[in-house]
């Protein structure tokens, strides 16, 4: 049986994405609603504490991971073009479709025309 994915939403995320994650049944805390005053690193430590994938638009978090050695349970950075949120909306929903099983213990990049899997595991 596949360990449930859980979210922690960057506070660069769009509440819709976030919205759209409730309503498809996944268990995401969305860090407006915790503490908008974290850093990058205890971000990163609350979601390896809570085993929650983050969700980011930030591209500082590939540094933490891949300079600075950083663990986490899973990383996915959206960038997509103009930010378009219905485009995020739409790709994420592709990614937990196709690829769910993916999704734990990688650096997930979704660009306007791919999803790139980076293993974790390959970091160390």
């Amino acid at each position: 049986m596949m360990k449930e994915i859980r979210f922690l939403a960057d506070v660069n995320i769009e509440k819709s994405i976030v919205d759209l994650l409730k309503k498809e049944g996944f268990d995401i805390l969305w860090i407006p609603d915790y503490n908008c005053q974290l850093t990058d690193d205890e971000l990163l430590d609350l979601s390896n504490k809570e085993g929650r994938i983050l969700i980011t638009n930030g591209k500082d978090f590939g540094e933490l991971m891949f300079l600075q050695k950083k663990i986490s349970c899973g990383i996915i950075l959206i960038r997509i073009k103009g930010q378009d949120v219905e485009k995020k909306k739409k790709e994420i929903l592709k990614l937990l479709e196709l690829y769910k099983e993916k999704i734990i213990n990688h650096f997930i990049v979704i660009t306007d025309t791919k999803i790139r899997f980076i293993d974790i595991g390959d970091i160390k």
